[in-house]
């Protein structure tokens, strides 16, 4: 759901993509509630992306170039946020850039800290950031890649219909979730472990006893 009204600074983050796949509980406490909390690994992956993020470093090789911390934005999706990394390929089927002759194909670098997962949320949160560059530079971008630090790996992610479906349909459903200001109860999973917002969740309280009765039996205890 998609408001008609909204200005471009109330758009939502591409990056909650990421979030609102993996958990949509996770995505309402940060994007909702402005609740965070890190552990080592959020910490370890804030100082990588600062690095990907200093837009003063821009190389350029004969048939590449590579620009960091490109801000971009989907009015479409009412989405914005900022790539890592872009990559610039000369290409026929690309797009001309000021300052630089020929014709250069994005193609989006997301940096995670981690390693490849089996499910999309990181696939999902590339996807929309080339949705958005596509959206911006008049283009067709195939293409991503995911680097992994723990594996020091790229992964390649084709960009497919069903990615890009999956995206809007998430979209729509975040935009939903953040217009009503609606945070879903929690729902104890194994994935919960490895939430840096497990404490603040505590996804054992909403699904067990009431509020109530677990303070009163730590009242009792004490």
């Amino acid at each position: 759901m998609y408001s008609e009204m909204m200005n471009e600074e109330d758009y939502l983050m591409i990056s909650g993509i990421q979030h609102f796949d993996f958990c949509r509980r996770q995505w309402a406490l940060i994007h909702i509630e402005q609740q965070w909390q890190e552990n080592i690994l959020t910490v370890e992956g804030k100082i990588e992306h600062t690095v990907c993020h200093d837009e003063s470093r821009i190389e350029k090789r004969s048939d590449l170039i590579i620009m960091r911390g490109t801000r971009v934005v989907s009015h479409k999706l009412q989405l914005t946020g900022v790539c890592d990394v872009v990559e610039f390929h000369s290409s026929d089927d690309g797009v001309e850039l000021n300052r630089y002759s020929g014709k250069w194909m994005p193609v989006p670098i997301e940096y995670k800290h981690g390693h490849s997962k089996t499910i999309d949320a990181d696939r999902l949160q590339l996807c929309a950031q080339a949705m958005a560059l596509e959206e911006m530079m008049v283009c067709d971008i195939p293409r991503g890649y995911l680097f992994y630090k723990e594996t020091n790996k790229r992964e390649k992610v084709e960009l497919t219909s069903d990615l890009r479906k999956k995206v809007e349909e998430l979209s729509r459903e975040m935009h939903y979730y953040f217009l009503n200001g609606h945070t879903p109860r929690a729902k104890e999973k194994a994935k919960c472990n490895r939430c840096s917002l497990k404490d603040i969740c505590l996804p054992t309280l909403s699904i067990g006893e009431s509020v109530s009765l677990y303070i009163y039996s730590h009242i009792k205890e004490k």
